[in-house]
């Protein structure tokens, strides 16, 4: 047999970083043996079940999908059902006066062919309004990109941006992997910026700004910012106040600002709501002309987590129109995004209004799911504060919390001679005592010498005096373990 022509070595080099750069796969594919080896071999391990808390994917942890969204997704897949009589004691009215409009912006009323490559013009107009009536400000369907998650735009837009390793973009520090992962495989440089713990991981302008500063010194050319808010890892909601700096910041370096609103809502505290970018920069006074601004949402976020359907948008704006063929073009190279994803963003961003026969249950079902997920972000950040050495800011949107754990010397030279990070360490041993899966902060960046972990709030409510009191255990045996 000749050898083989294809190796590791021959493979592209930013492929190999990025396979570096992703270091929480091995503590997932840990989870998984463990689990085989719990169904294979039941007793083999002191617990019965790994509890993903790793995961921001809400139906495969047991959420139901929206009644009304399905009914009306079932309507269009098979509009067969349009036409009997029993449809009518099945579904909701609304349901069926929804899936009949929709089905009419369809050229012969087919869901099974492609669309405009910037979705189907309908949707998007359904969808344009909805960000109008959100924000108060006027949007324009010709802006909207609708896609297969807010995966592909953030590329689109990468792509758009950087020319080759001389450019950069700043992203947050910690931040969703998916930002700082493409950096990597497009060969770009990662400008980082460090959200601030102590003021509920606020962005410190001054930090923006020494940043961005250092690198333009280096010969760094930076092209674009990127705030996500609500915050993935921190599960932090911006203030107003620090929103309107980020927008005058990047107006004035003349930075395109990348917005993930992806969990926009997804917000448990009172005392802040969520506002988009392009909101902000309007009652600002900054009109189309005076920022460039992409925002991105999708429908696998949010309470309704249908992230298998794989739909979202972006919504581009202050761009020129030499510029704005230049995202067409790139948009194009894919034909279109799927079908289900354009019609479910419609309904995201247009769900029932009172009196729709749908609207009541609609929102008890939207109440019931965010109201279990403050609930169980508050309970974890309560008994994480609990804990010897761990400090958890609290938790205001998003899925998730991102607590600080001081290690002891002795776990951090435990996991130097296991050539791994310490919250790594931290997580492999919480993983093999209690089944209790967590992602280590260094998978999302951090400030050298501090460590954290993400633990999503979405586990079922009556496993959470389980996974508690699992946590304090291990925690304390961990702790005096390894005690100074």
């Amino acid at each position: 047999m000749p050898p083989c022509a294809l190796t590791v070595d021959s493979l592209n080099p930013k492929v190999l970083a990025l396979a570096d750069h992703l270091g929480g796969d091995a503590i997932a594919r840990r989870a998984q043996c463990i689990q085989n080896e719990i169904e294979t071999k039941p007793g083999s391990h002191p617990f019965d079940e790994i509890i993903y808390c790793s995961l921001s994917n809400p139906q495969s942890m047991g959420q139901q999908p929206n009644k009304f969204f399905r009914e009306v997704l079932a309507l269009c897949d098979y509009p067969h059902l349009l036409e009997q009589s029993e449809t009518n004691s099945l579904f909701s009215s609304d349901a069926i006066a929804r899936a009949r409009e929709i089905l009419d912006l369809f050229p012969g009323r087919a869901t099974g062919g492609y669309s405009h490559c910037q979705g189907i013009e309908g949707l998007r107009n359904i969808i344009a309004a909805g960000i109008a009536s959100r924000d108060n400000f006027p949007c324009d369907a010709e802006d909207i990109f609708l896609t297969d998650g807010a995966a592909p735009p953030v590329h689109m837009m990468m792509h758009l941006l950087i020319r080759d390793q001389k450019d950069g973009i700043l992203c947050p520090i910690p931040s969703h992997s998916l930002y700082t992962s493409y950096m990597v495989l497009q060969g770009a440089t990662l400008v980082p910026y460090y959200l601030d713990e102590s003021r509920g991981w606020g962005v410190s302008i001054s930090d923006l700004k020494k940043q961005l500063d250092g690198a333009r010194s280096m010969g760094v050319v930076v092209r674009g910012l990127v705030v996500i808010n609500p915050g993935n890892p921190t599960g932090h909601v911006l203030m107003e106040e620090n929103q309107c700096e980020i927008v005058d910041f990047c107006r004035n370096e003349d930075l395109v600002l990348l917005a993930d609103e992806v969990y926009q809502e997804n917000v448990y505290t009172d005392e802040k709501k969520f506002h988009s970018f392009k909101k902000i920069a309007r009652s600002m006074g900054y009109g189309e002309g005076d920022i460039s601004l992409v925002s991105f949402h999708s429908i696998s976020n949010g309470y309704y987590g249908e992230c298998g359907r794989r739909g979202g948008y972006m919504e581009v704006t202050g761009f020129n129109c030499e510029v704005k063929k230049q995202v067409y073009k790139v948009a194009s190279l894919s034909s279109c995004s799927n079908i289900t994803g354009q019609i479910l963003m419609s309904l995201v961003m247009n769900p029932p209004q009172v009196g729709d026969e749908s609207y009541t249950s609609y929102q008890a079902e939207r109440d019931s799911i965010l109201s279990s997920f403050a609930r169980c972000a508050e309970a974890m950040v309560c008994t994480f504060n609990r804990l010897e050495g761990v400090t958890c800011s609290k938790a205001e949107g998003a899925m998730f919390v991102f607590p600080s754990v001081r290690l002891p010397k002795k776990a951090i030279a435990a996991a130097e001679e296991c050539n791994t990070q310490p919250d790594a360490f931290y997580a492999v041993r919480l993983l093999e005592t209690t089944g209790i899966v967590v992602v280590p902060g260094s998978v999302f960046g951090q400030i050298h010498g501090t460590w954290h972990f993400r633990c999503t709030v979405l586990p079922q409510e009556e496993k959470l005096p389980l996974i508690i009191s699992r946590f304090m255990a291990f925690h304390e045996v961990f702790m005096e373990e390894f005690r100074d």
